[in-house]
């Protein structure tokens, strides 16, 4: 007989979320049930073409917020956040990482990476190559690093900013 895990947390709150972002002409970017100090958050991450603006997220949180009362998918305390995934989204779904190959991502390993000269490299900035469900590959200063995704603290979307040109 086969044993079926029980879903969690993020996986019942993406099921229950897909149908309205979608319904809204949004985009499900990520969702996170994290632990921050003594709080709990559950955090919806929304895109759109042209960027997501604050409405956008107002007007999720309202009707979600409801659905989540109803539902009630979570037994303890939270708080509940909308937002983008902005500029510098973190890649962590196979998607992402398919939508992206060819963009410049920065990353930062948990432990360092010997490479070939014998130096190790901990963070670094190249081109997203490849990737498949357990490894990424980034082509960094004439040469290309692969790495497992579990070794990676985050791997994120490079927009450098001209700091010096941007009307603050």
């Amino acid at each position: 007989m086969a044993t079926s895990k029980k879903p969690n947390t993020v996986e019942v709150v993406t099921a229950l979320a897909e149908p309205v972002v979608k319904e809204m002409g949004l985009e499900l970017w990520d969702v996170r049930f994290e632990k921050e100090g003594a709080s709990w958050y559950l955090r919806l991450f929304i895109d759109k073409e042209g960027g997501v603006t604050i409405d956008d997220c107002e007007n999720l949180s309202r009707k979600f917020d409801k659905i989540l009362d109803e539902a009630d998918p979570i037994s303890q305390s939270y708080y509940f956040e909308v937002s983008s995934p902005g500029i510098g989204r973190d890649l962590v779904r196979p998607w992402h990482f398919e939508r992206y190959l060819g963009q410049d991502v920065e990353v930062k390993l948990i432990r360092p990476m010997q490479q070939e000269n014998g130096k190790s490299l901990r963070e670094f900035i190249g081109t997203l190559t490849a990737c498949d469900d357990q490894s990424v590959t980034v082509a960094t200063e004439g040469q290309e690093l692969s790495f497992l995704k579990k070794d990676a603290a985050y791997i994120r979307l490079y927009e450098e900013i001209d700091w010096k040109s941007a009307k603050i």
